[in-house]
């Protein structure tokens, strides 16, 4: 494939620019992933980032897989519908620069037009800062879900950076 990438890098560095999206519906649940599980955070992974050409931990082993969700600066919170998983968002934690990378955040397709995007982000916004960090950054790219830029900036993110990327 020969094609341009436009990937944007985005920030919020105030709990004070959070443009909240309301809660959905009491029958979501957000919860912390207490017991780590790396065959969680790679199946979400794949089912979500498939249709988006998330490639990069594709080739991943099981125990780079595991290394990955052992850090203790990784966070994964899952949105669930009763018992049913719908989307998931990873918060890196760079302790050194009191900052949170998110990492990943999606939902699964069955799911998509519920609003329910804007309601994880808002929830990502809201864990990091909670935490006492100065600023929460993620990047988007031209093959993500068509609403994904537009959810960045209507929660108060600011693009600080853009590149194109050849594939």
């Amino acid at each position: 494939m020969n094609k341009d990438i436009l990937r944007k890098y985005l920030e919020i560095r105030s709990i004070k620019d959070l443009k909240e999206s309301k809660y959905p519906d009491k029958k979501y649940t957000l919860n912390l992933i207490e017991n780590k599980d790396f065959q969680l955070n790679k199946f979400l992974y794949k089912q979500i980032g498939k249709k988006y050409n998330w490639i990069d931990r594709l080739e991943w082993t099981d125990q780079k897989w595991i290394d990955y969700v052992s850090n203790k600066g990784l966070l994964t919170f899952i949105l669930q519908n009763q018992e049913d998983v719908v989307g998931y968002f990873e918060l890196l934690i760079h302790y050194n620069k009191k900052e949170i990378e998110i990492a990943y955040l999606g939902i699964l397709e069955e799911y998509f037009g519920k609003k329910l995007g804007g309601y994880l982000l808002t929830e990502a916004i809201k864990k990091s800062f909670s935490r006492g960090i100065n600023r929460i950054w993620l990047h988007t790219c031209s093959l993500d879900h068509e609403n994904a830029l537009n959810n960045y900036l209507s929660r108060g993110m600011k693009v600080f950076k853009e590149e194109t990327l050849k594939i």
